[in-house]
């Protein structure tokens, strides 16, 4: 633990001066018990973005090829990665999610299930909210704004952008009735990935105006 606050604050240092970060509401996020992070998705530093101002570890999937990038490999595992194999169904992380939130640990979820290549922020997945059903875990949606800007996916080395976090109030989702037919699970479960897409769209929508 020593070692990961000691390369937070440094982490922190470097996005200050190159990003002038800022970050709001990260008391949000509950010190202890199970919770999932939700935040939009442009750059592959959004993890790493998220994870600074935290105190507690974070863990969260990441895209197996990623670990053989230099130096972004190794920060992604220190700021607690674990791969996952997109192009087929990992079954293993899923189960480690899972494990993870029910020993009241803390998960970062992108619920778009990649990064934006355009800047607009895709569809929520409902895989999210099934989740924290599963598990009773609490979700802070999480507003990312400037990271296309800064580090898209078109873009080979970081930009001296600005950089804005904001963390939302934890959402804990009712879970529906036992008695509910398949469709209508499915259709809740879509209902509020939209009631968190809007949550975290809105806050990036209003800050781009402001601009």
């Amino acid at each position: 633990m020593f070692f990961y606050n000691l390369l937070r604050y440094f982490v922190y240092a470097v996005c200050r001066i190159y990003f002038r970060i800022e970050f709001h509401g990260a008391e949000r996020v509950p010190r202890d018990g199970a919770v999932i992070l939700a935040p939009n998705h442009a750059s592959y530093a959004d993890p790493i973005l998220v994870s600074i101002p935290l105190k507690r570890r974070l863990r969260y999937m990441a895209w197996d090829k990623m670990f053989r990038v230099p130096v972004l490999g190794a920060l992604m595992r220190a700021f607690g990665a674990f791969p996952v194999n997109i192009t087929a169904g990992d079954r293993g992380a899923l189960r480690r999610s899972l494990e993870h939130l029910r020993s009241g640990g803390a998960l970062m979820i992108f619920p778009e299930g990649g990064r934006t290549r355009t800047g607009d922020p895709m569809a929520f997945k409902p895989g999210i909210v099934r989740l924290a059903i599963e598990t009773g875990a609490p979700i802070v949606p999480v507003t990312i704004v400037g990271a296309y800007s800064a580090y898209s996916p078109h873009h080979t080395w970081p930009r001296p952008r600005k950089l804005k976090l904001y963390y939302h109030e934890p959402v804990s989702l009712v879970p529906p009735p036992r008695n509910g037919d398949k469709e209508s699970l499915k259709a809740y479960e879509f209902e509020q990935a939209a009631r968190l897409q809007a949550i975290v769209v809105g806050r990036l929508a209003s800050d781009e105006a402001s601009c």
